[in-house]
């Protein structure tokens, strides 16, 4: 059996993972045999206990479960998103997920702000260093609320964390065909780190004879992304520039209502989410996409072992919006619970 630890989290997260629930009830019915837990963590449990996300809840997951799928969190009630940073974050760290896997990849042509862009030129992977650079949370400020106020931030980049993500994604590429891999840092500004990263793209790419190496500085790969997707095949990068490039990408394949993601330790338990944010204000609206969450279901599933579930899923949202049975915010007029008992209807 494989089981699953399923956060919903706050606002619109917890009206998608409804959806995403229907997904797997389905999913299960087949006589798939996965079991899923549901948590309460989030901002409602944090106002009322003061508690985010424990250190034994993470050893429970670790131990006990195959992977976590989480819905969004994010709560204006705290301002400071501590319970926020305590369970995503907190789960990327202490869990070692340093890898964010992040499909960028067309649907339907009528989906892509860029014009005359076709499905094969909008299909290519980025993956995020996920545990080290500017979101290690290193620095301090120093004076503050003074007019010599200092802020530092620093970022930490080691040669086992850059190697990792770095391999992985020539493995990813090896694997699956691919025949590129395209690093971007911004070595012409930040020598130190930019200057760990090449040495180590070029190096293990040496094992990589047969895949093409590339190199952009970050603002120039965002150029060419707009300009020239197609010649995108496996993009890896560190933490922060990851966090944009992935949130550009996912403007090219439709929007953040489609985009989801992977937070993975291969072979370990790891965190499935999609990417947008909680959205509080339309909570229980029936408003949301819960696309998002449906596609990263799929990519859980094939995870945990179950690849042909992953295609069936991604195959039904391609005819829902073919057909225009979206919500709003991809041209159609589903709501969130419509959207998810379309999709369900197409995989009984």
């Amino acid at each position: 059996m494989k089981k699953i630890a399923v956060i919903p989290g706050d606002g619109i997260g917890i009206d998608v993972t409804d959806e995403a629930l229907k997904i797997l009830r389905t999913v299960k019915e087949t006589g798939l045999d996965i079991h899923w837990d549901v948590f309460d963590y989030g901002a409602e449990k944090y106002l009322a206990t003061g508690v985010t996300l424990p250190d034994e809840e993470v050893e429970n997951f670790r131990d006990n479960y195959d992977a976590i799928f989480i819905g969004a969190v994010g709560d204006p009630r705290v301002p400071d998103m501590k319970h926020g940073k305590d369970i995503l974050l907190g789960l990327r760290f202490k869990l070692d997920l340093f890898v964010n896997f992040r499909p960028v990849k067309l649907l339907d042509e009528k989906l892509c702000p860029l014009k005359n862009k076709t499905l094969a030129d909008i299909d290519f992977v980025v993956f995020r260093e996920n545990t080290e650079g500017l979101y290690a949370g290193t620095g301090g400020i120093l004076k503050q609320g003074t007019p010599d106020e200092v802020a530092i931030q620093t970022s930490i980049n080691t040669r086992k964390g850059v190697e990792r993500i770095i391999r992985y994604a020539f493995e990813y590429a090896k694997a699956h065909g691919r025949n590129r891999v395209t690093m971007s840092d911004k070595s012409n500004a930040m020598r130190f780190e930019g200057d760990l990263w090449q040495r180590t793209f070029y190096e293990v790419g040496e094992e990589y004879p047969e895949i093409e190496k590339q190199h952009w500085y970050i603002d120039a790969l965002l150029m060419q992304m707009v300009k020239r997707p197609e010649q995108f095949e496996v993009i890896v990068t560190c933490n922060m520039f990851g966090d944009i490039v992935t949130d550009v990408g996912a403007q090219l394949s439709g929007g953040m209502g489609l985009a989801g993601s992977g937070n993975i330790h291969p072979g370990r338990t790891s965190l499935f989410e999609p990417v947008h944010g909680s959205a509080p204000k339309y909570h229980r609206k029936d408003v949301a996409n819960p696309l998002a969450a449906i596609l990263t279901v799929g990519m859980m599933l094939e995870y945990i072992g179950f690849p042909q579930w992953n295609a069936r899923i991604e195959n039904a949202v391609i005819q829902a919006v073919k057909t225009n049975n979206v919500p709003r915010d991809l041209g159609g007029e589903l709501g969130t619970k419509a959207m998810g008992n379309w999709i369900v209807s197409k995989l009984v």
